[in-house]
């Protein structure tokens, strides 16, 4: 498995949502399709945005904490016919559940949990170099979001 951070909620050139998830080194990003309404679920926990009322994914996470589970970790772990699957392991007090889960939903709990996200190592030939995902302008909102402040150290950073 190989540990990813969810950096971003981006957008492809149809202008459909599009979370960014990097590998450690910053070198790597799976770029996966999801939903508006998912999108929208996963920035406001990229973001810290607490509402006055429950979200589904916020909901999902209170059913977990009273019912004593804890989602420990989330496993984006195969595609099929241009489809990404995840699974989400969660603890309870009888051992540990693995469920099927949709990547969006399992990110979006994963984010609320504070539980690691991992991708699976046959989707490696999935993620693309930073290079390969954005233009000139995306990488310069990247190198904004990663701290990295020349165009040298942004070189670096992809060796």
């Amino acid at each position: 498995m190989i540990p990813v951070q969810v950096k971003e909620i981006a957008f492809d050139l149809s202008l459909s949502p599009v979370v960014l998830l990097v590998d450690e080194s910053q070198k790597r990003a799976l770029p996966i399709s999801i939903g508006p309404f998912e999108a929208q679920s996963i920035a406001m926990a990229l973001q810290g945005v607490i509402t006055p009322r429950p979200m589904t994914h916020d909901l999902m996470k209170s059913f977990c904490d009273n019912l004593g589970a804890s989602i420990r970790r989330v496993v984006i772990n195969d595609i099929r016919d241009g489809t990404y699957y995840a699974e989400m392991y969660i603890q309870t007090v009888s051992g540990e559940l693995v469920l099927d889960s949709r990547p969006s939903d399992a990110i979006a709990l994963a984010l609320r949990a504070g539980a690691p996200v991992y991708i699976s190592e046959k989707l490696i030939d999935y993620t693309l170099s930073v290079d390969e995902l954005m233009d000139e302008s995306q990488q310069q909102e990247l190198r904004k979001i990663l701290g990295i402040n020349n165009l040298d150290d942004f070189k670096k950073s992809l060796h």
